[in-house]
């Protein structure tokens, strides 16, 4: 068999799967990120490599837009993995297992929803992040791969039936999409009807 054709019937294989084990948690999502909206309050997010890329893709789904038939204002997210100096700062000065911690410390404020993007489920880094995150009250939330260690510290975890890093983020940015739709939706489309 093809690599093409490998990789489009493992992935063709792995959505179902990963519908049926996250539908309710990508839900919970939503409405985890709908009700900080709706209260003023902001997302903060990281990931590494290219889940810093997902990171920074999904708080441009807020800050922006997600549908073009949609009007409306921006949304308050940030992605953590985007301010050199101050990942290198930490890194350098304390550890780089903190640089987003720190920047979660710096903040996070609560009824803020802190999220992290880690296809190993292990990264210590988002780690701790979510430990800062919920000692200041925020709401935590993990985008990973099945039976991950981040899904133990936190509140709501997306997680991927799969061990395979670029099928976690496919399937990572499936779920995103959807919950940036979501959101949308329930925020200025169901109220104006």
């Amino acid at each position: 068999m093809d690599i093409i054709t490998l990789r489009f019937n493992e992935l063709t294989e792995l959505i179902p799967k990963f519908k049926n084990n996250s539908k309710e948690s990508i839900v919970a999502t939503a409405m985890s990120i709908t009700k900080a909206f709706e209260a003023g309050r902001k997302i903060l997010i990281c990931g590494n490599g290219g889940s810093a890329a997902d990171s920074q893709h999904f708080a441009a789904e807020f800050v922006n837009i997600f549908s073009k038939e949609i009007k409306r204002r921006a949304l308050p997210a940030m992605a953590l993995s985007t301010d050199t100096s101050i990942i290198t700062a930490i890194a350098n000065d304390s550890s780089y297992d903190q640089v987003f911690a720190r920047q979660v410390e710096a903040y996070a404020e609560p009824g803020d929803v802190v999220i992290a993007f880690t296809t190993s489920g292990s990264s210590q880094n988002c780690m701790h992040a979510v430990v800062s995150a919920r000692a200041k009250g925020a709401k935590t939330i993990a985008f990973t791969s099945v039976n991950a260690d981040i899904s133990k510290l936190v509140e709501i975890s997306i997680e991927v039936p799969s061990k395979d890093t670029q099928h976690i983020q496919e399937c990572h940015m499936l779920a995103y999409h959807i919950i940036a739709e979501l959101v949308e939706n329930q925020l200025f489309v169901e109220r104006q009807k």
